[in-house]
């Protein structure tokens, strides 16, 4: 049964790094894509980052871009984000979603099947 669960978030000041990680069990990752994604009090959710594990095809919401990297360990079935130079608008529980996409997306959350229960980010100005 596929399960996905987040951890790594928490309060950090405006600036800083955290490290997001996203347990995947119950599936191979190599036939999966793996996204991030994020929402914010009173805003729709939207895509952070997303990777399609066996071809290591990656891709950023321009927010991400130069700031965050998605990568996975395949070998302990994790899928990571590192999220540098958080700024307060990166304030949001993030979720990890996972689906069988040969490549992957975020702009329509509806492709992913699986998703996890999200861990809170806090970013302080």
């Amino acid at each position: 049964q596929v399960h996905l669960e987040e951890s790594g978030g928490g309060l950090v000041k405006s600036g800083g790094s955290l490290t997001l990680s996203c347990s995947a069990n119950g599936f191979n990752l190599d036939y999966y894509s793996v996204a991030w994604f994020r929402q914010a009090s009173g805003r729709e959710r939207e895509g952070v980052s997303c990777i399609a594990v066996r071809e290591n095809g990656t891709r950023y919401a321009e927010s991400a871009k130069g700031r965050f990297t998605i990568s996975p360990d395949k070998a302990k079935s994790m899928v990571y984000l590192q999220m540098n130079g958080l700024k307060p608008e990166d304030t949001a529980q993030y979720f990890c979603a996972a689906a069988t996409l040969p490549s992957c997306t975020v702009e329509v959350e509806q492709l992913y099947s699986y998703w996890g229960q999200g861990t809170q980010v806090t970013v302080s100005s």
